[in-house]
């Protein structure tokens, strides 16, 4: 009998095995073989229109973007007025062009790879939090940074946990893609929701956006807070003031 969709991915997150997957389903480039899950079959995770392309590009065709970007970013220091033929520039498109793929590597990640046999089954059912992890992303609008820290909570159901590294990960996986820090804090939240199925997940974000400060309004200092909340935490006034209380807290 052929597994389902959650059935798969558990097996999958569990033992690293890919029992039950349809290969027609993995190699499809319809876009109707796509959901906006955060664990999709697909093997990507909120898939953008390009992201398949560019995980499954050969070393040609990567070079080939690099080449492409680089290209773009030559014609763009011609426009603001700029020689990129002098010497402290003569390398820069081809810099930029591989720093963006690495501050964009999100789009090659999916969340089944990444918790590759790291869920467990633990006698525990108290809150788990790994607070204060540092995220980087580019903001899409502008593209220019926002950094900040994200704080990650859930309350497991049937003992089932995560490795706590693959927490951090998570929330770099989905920053290192253009972003806004409301979907970017939704899309944490909601991973963790369907991967684990948890009694409650809870997912605040503050962040300073570069966009608001190195132009526009230019108010160096000024934080944005976000947050997504699912199950108990939503539901329960007390679990929430718990949770806040617990990520407000500095040192042990």
């Amino acid at each position: 009998m052929q597994p389902t969709a959650r059935q798969a991915i558990l097996s999958h997150a569990l033992t690293g095995h890919s029992r039950g997957y349809r290969s027609g389903f993995l190699n499809s480039e319809s876009p109707e073989g796509r959901t906006d899950s955060p664990i999709d079959l697909d093997g990507l995770s909120f898939p953008s229109v390009g992201a398949r392309d560019r995980l499954e590009d050969t070393e040609e065709q990567r070079a080939a973007r690099i080449e492409k970007i680089s290209g773009a970013v030559r014609t763009i220091l011609e426009c603001i007025g700029e020689d990129p033929n002098r010497e402290g520039l003569l390398k820069t498109p081809e810099r930029y062009a591989k720093a963006l793929m690495f501050f964009s590597k999100g789009y090659e990640e999916s969340v089944t790879h990444l918790m590759n046999k790291a869920l467990f089954h633990e006698d525990h059912d108290e809150m788990v939090i790994v607070k204060n992890i540092d995220v980087f992303s580019l903001c899409e609008h502008h593209m220019v940074p926002f950094t900040g820290k994200i704080h990650i909570g859930y309350i497991p159901k049937n003992g089932k946990v995560v490795g706590l590294s693959k927490i951090a990960r998570l929330a770099e996986m989905f920053s290192r893609r253009l972003q806004v820090q409301e979907r970017l804090t939704k899309q944490v939240a909601m991973a963790l929701k369907e991967l684990l199925d948890p009694l409650g997940v809870a997912v605040v974000m503050e962040a300073s956006h570069f966009c608001m400060v190195m132009r526009g309004v230019q108010k160096p200092g000024s934080q944005t807070i976000t947050s997504s909340m699912f199950g108990c935490f939503r539901e329960q006034g007390k679990t929430r003031e718990e949770f806040l209380s617990l990520i407000r807290r500095s040192g042990i």
